[in-house]
């Protein structure tokens, strides 16, 4: 019957359906269908309005007043359910006239009851009081406990919204106590009860509670089957992780209660999924994924009608844009988002996004255009409570005199802007306002100045860091927040050429780099210390003191920028007053806490190694070179076990510039077998000539103290991409005079010193051979043959089950293979293996501590670098595997030559024991042959020697 019932568009169409059906004119008929309207109207609202027309239709075909006033009711609801809450008020009047008029208070207070939600919504909250207070006295007189419930429920959301949290939760308690009896009729008022708690707590800033009440609230909703409100409690969820700086997380939960909201249809929570994603994403520079939930969500809050939510995507999507390059595009949807709020008559955002379009601009140079709107957003925020709005207006005002050198005028703005830092404390504005104080004392002159406002600066950057825990989000966070080390190193080298300070110069290189990668090695294979029993309280405090920090920083912001109906300036005073309070806090605990408890093993913050525990780390006879870029320069660390000098080398355009020359040599080879002929010499002498210049930009600055036998490499930036082994003085190679291997960080390099490797003699050899590399199989046939008892498995023998199960208790690891290198995607770079492609993502869930591990495909050493001087590819890969030491390729591979250098290394690899001497030897062996350094050179030994 239903389904016909809802194509009944209007009342003619019923009486017609009901001439054929007379039987339907009956008031147990309308009781049926008022109760389907109940049950169902979450399900779908839209649907049960027309089954309540028909309810009301029938109602008056009987003249019966009592069943139409229940037919009301049940449209009013559904009304509600549908978020028409003026239409739902008024179904409501009707039926409460109709029930009063009757003397029916029992049925008057149910329909008051159910009125308080909408009149709420509308802003009536004088009229929603008064229907709660009279629904209380009748329900009360007559004993109905679970109808009070239903009334105080409600009446809390009257006081909630009127941000007078203590008495909303003296309602929600009493809801609770006269629910629980019911639990089982009324799961979906225990869940909303327990969820509106959660919100008031949240309000209250006592997390935990509202933490363990969302999770409750979750429980009943599933152990009842309400899909629908276990999505939203996973939202909620979510949401307050996302509150508290929990970023990993909360990205984590949201993307499953997407998932979730998505199955059981609910459009507005599956809205909010990609709204506050985008926001995640684009405080963690994140931009392509920002971009994506962005674009989205406004789509879902288009179709949804609600403007106020759309233009908030669209502003997100514009601010991703503009970070991934797209100007014209980002100023155009800033546009569109500032009407909207215009349009909605919001008095915060259009200036928000003026201030947005101008950073637009001073990064496009036209800083005349974004003067003009930063200005004007700033004579909007400095009279508002907006502080830390203000301060961001003068740090770009100070950036744009600074950028036409106005040295004066930037100041003035520098020091507007830490004015306001007491009101608008934050971390994220402390540090840009400290960097940006540095950068300008640095250029009077004043550097003891300089140095202290950069110190400040990195306290604030690491204090923002300590929150975040996925690595990837962890590199993309410290994106275009690196230049505290630079100036910091820069100043460390101008203020004096003594030990101390190239000591503590060489402390903010390691500081800066791959420290990421560094979390992910340390956490390998041991289980993080538990940070429970044995401390002092003071590090429990710190813990829960950072959680109430971020809770504060986010819940400002969101109360700041909510709708005008919803803003409180007493309430975002109150805010701010409280965290200044917990600041001072914070501070006072982090100055008493004992020296044992400075880096709780929570903060995943991994230490770096000092020049001491490095230097007993280097084997004798061996020098460690670290690159470091300053800005436009490039400066090297040369480390010993007796000395440490630091050597400017080079401007790094003249590096970048020679080595894009040396790759387009080096990618000439894949133009065939022919041409490499017919061009032989001139490609070995082109190619050469970059090595040169390479060498002379590179290695010559340090020659002189470049005294042992092997050299340590740690590159940065672009030289990551340089085959130093292979650079060249003229007549000599550099391997011809040192063995060289390479390290991602000088504090990595000690840590994989320290591994202890297998104890077995086991090798794993894998070859995936096709028509394309026929050689493969003759590479791994003729390592087999210098490794006796090695496992060998070819084609589809050579699984990832394989890798992950033999290769587990195996000292060498050789596999042969197509490598894929992703520079669109690096995490999904990878080897082609019997059954699929094993991918830098699936090396991270492996544990394979091999001594060694060979890669002999094409350009399986090549890693994106990303912030923070972070690999992202297969070195991070297999490093976070647990391997020891690594040989990749820089470059595409030869098959057959790359065979027999595989072949010369592995014979050596097992008279010596030393990978680097191996390497040379092999390299010198196979460069007789093929003198080309494409063909000898491409591989690196990477990690332990």
């Amino acid at each position: 019957m239903l389904p016909e019932l809802i194509q009944l568009g209007d009342d003619a169409a019923r009486d017609v359906y009901l001439r054929k059906h007379p039987e339907l004119v009956s008031r147990e008929i309308v009781e049926q269908l008022t109760d389907i309207v109940r049950r169902q109207a979450r399900i779908n609202a839209q649907e049960m309005l027309t089954i309540a027309d028909f309810a009301i239709h029938v109602a008056q075909r009987l003249n019966n007043k009592n069943a139409l006033a229940h037919s009301l009711r049940s449209k009013a609801n559904a009304f509600y359910i549908n978020g028409d809450n003026s239409s739902a008020v008024a179904n409501h009047e009707k039926a409460m006239a109709i029930f009063r008029e009757a003397g029916n208070n029992s049925e008057t207070a149910r329909t008051l009851s159910s009125s308080i939600q909408p009149l709420l919504l509308l802003g009536e909250y004088d009229r929603a009081l008064a229907a709660a207070d009279e629904a209380r006295r009748i329900f009360l007189a007559e004993g109905n406990e679970w109808r009070v419930a239903r009334v105080e429920l409600n009446a809390g959301n009257i006081y909630h919204r009127q941000d007078r949290f203590v008495e909303a939760m003296e309602c929600y308690e009493r809801a609770y106590q006269y629910l629980m009896p019911h639990k089982e009729q009324d799961a979906e008022g225990v869940v909303a009860t327990l969820h509106n708690m959660a919100v008031c707590l949240i309000s209250m800033n006592e997390l935990n509670r509202a933490m363990a009440l969302y999770e409750e609230a979750r429980n009943v909703a599933q152990e009842q089957n309400m899909p629908l409100a276990v999505s939203q409690a996973d939202y909620n969820i979510a949401w307050l992780y996302y509150l508290r700086g929990e970023y990993s997380t909360a990205i984590e939960q949201l993307r499953s209660a997407r998932k979730l909201c998505e199955q059981t249809q609910d459009r507005y929570h599956f809205a909010l999924c990609h709204l506050d994603l985008s926001e995640i994403y684009l405080e963690l520079n994140l931009c392509k994924e920002a971009a994506e939930s962005a674009e989205a969500g406004a789509a879902l809050f288009l179709e949804l009608g609600m403007e106020y939510e759309r233009a908030k995507c669209i502003c997100n999507l514009a601010i991703a844009l503009s970070q991934m390059g797209k100007a014209f595009q980002s100023l155009e949807l800033f546009v569109q988002s500032r009407g909207i709020f215009v349009l909605e008559k919001n008095q915060v955002w259009p200036w928000l996004i003026d201030l947005y379009q101008a950073l637009v601009l001073f990064n496009e140079g036209r800083f005349f255009e974004a003067r003009r709107l930063c200005n004007g957003a700033l004579e909007f925020f400095s009279t508002s409570i907006f502080a830390g709005k203000a301060v961001l207006c003068h740090l770009l005002l100070a950036r744009i005199h600074l950028s036409v050198s106005d040295l004066s005028p930037a100041a003035m703005e520098c020091a507007a802007a830490h004015k306001l830092l007491p009101v608008a404390r934050t971390p994220n504005l402390l540090y840009q306002t400290y960097v940006l104080e540095a950068h300008i004392y640095g250029l009077r002159g004043h550097l003891d100045d300089a140095y202290n406002a950069y110190q400040k600066a990195r306290s604030a950057l690491e204090m923002m860091r300590t929150s975040l825990h996925g690595e990837e989000i962890k590199m993309a966070f410290m994106k275009n927040k690196l230049e505290v080390y630079e100036g910091l190193v820069d100043l460390c080298l101008t203020r004096g050429p003594d030990e101390v300070h190239r000591i503590e110069a060489f402390q903010y290189i390691e500081q800066s780099k791959s420290r990421s990668l560094l979390d992910m090695i340390n956490r390998m294979g041991s289980q993080t210390k538990e940070y429970i029993s044995g401390q002092s309280d003071l590090v429990h405090q710190i813990k829960d003191l950072r959680e109430e920090l971020n809770w504060y920083y986010h819940r400002i912001e969101l109360e700041q920028l909510k709708p005008s109906s919803a803003f409180s300036p007493s309430r975002i005073a109150t805010l701010q007053g409280q965290l200044h309070d917990k600041e001072n806090e914070f501070l006072r605990v982090l100055r008493e806490m004992p020296a044992s408890d400075q880096l709780p093993a929570d903060s995943h913050v991994p230490s770096t190694v000092g020049l001491e525990e490095l230097r007993t780390s280097l084997p004798k006879e061996t020098t460690l070179v670290e690159y470091f870029r300053v800005r436009d320069h490039l400066i090297a660390v040369v480390i010993t076990q007796q000395s440490l000098n630091i050597i400017p080398i080079s401007v790094i355009s003249r590096v970048a510039t020679l080595l894009r020359s040396l790759q387009f040599q080096l990618a000439k080879f894949r133009f065939g077998a022919d041409y490499v002929r017919n061009f032989e010499a001139l490609l070995l002498h082109d190619t050469n000539s970059h090595l040169v210049g390479l060498f002379n930009e590179l290695i010559k600055p340090l020659q002189k103290f470049l005294k042992h036998g092997h050299l340590v490499i740690v590159p940065h930036d672009i030289t990551h991409y340089v085959p130093f082994h292979a650079l060249l003085d003229g007549t000599r190679y550099l391997m011809d005079d040192f063995t060289v291997s390479y390290a991602p960080s000088a504090t990595i390099f000690a840590k994989c010193q320290q591994n202890t490797v297998h104890p077995t003699e086991g090798a794993l050899l894998m070859g995936v051979p096709d028509s394309a590399t026929p050689f493969i199989k003759n590479e791994v046939e003729s390592i087999a043959d210098v490794m006796p008892g090695a496992n060998v498995l070819f084609g589809g023998q050579a699984t990832v089950e394989a890798l992950k199960t033999k290769g587990a208790s195996c000292r060498y690891i050789h596999i042969a293979t197509h490598g894929y290198f992703r520079q669109d995607n690096p995490l999904f770079s990878g080897i082609k293996l019997g059954d699929s492609l094993l991918s830098v993502y699936d090396l991270y869930h492996l544990k394979i501590p091999a001594e060694l591990i060979t890669l002999s495909g094409c350009a399986t050493g090549l890693s994106v670098v990303g912030a923070g001087d972070e690999l992202l590819g297969l070195v991070r890969g297999l490093m976070t595997a647990g391997a020891g030491s690594l040989m990749l390729t820089l470059w595409d591979v030869n098959d057959q030559s790359t065979s027999e250098l595989m072949s010369a290394f592995y014979k050596r690899l097992q008279n010596s024991r030393n990978k680097a001497a191996a390497l040379q030897e092999a390299m010198k062996e196979t460069r007789t042959k093929y003198p080309h350094p494409y063909h000898w050179a491409p591989f690196v030994l990477v990690g332990q020697l």
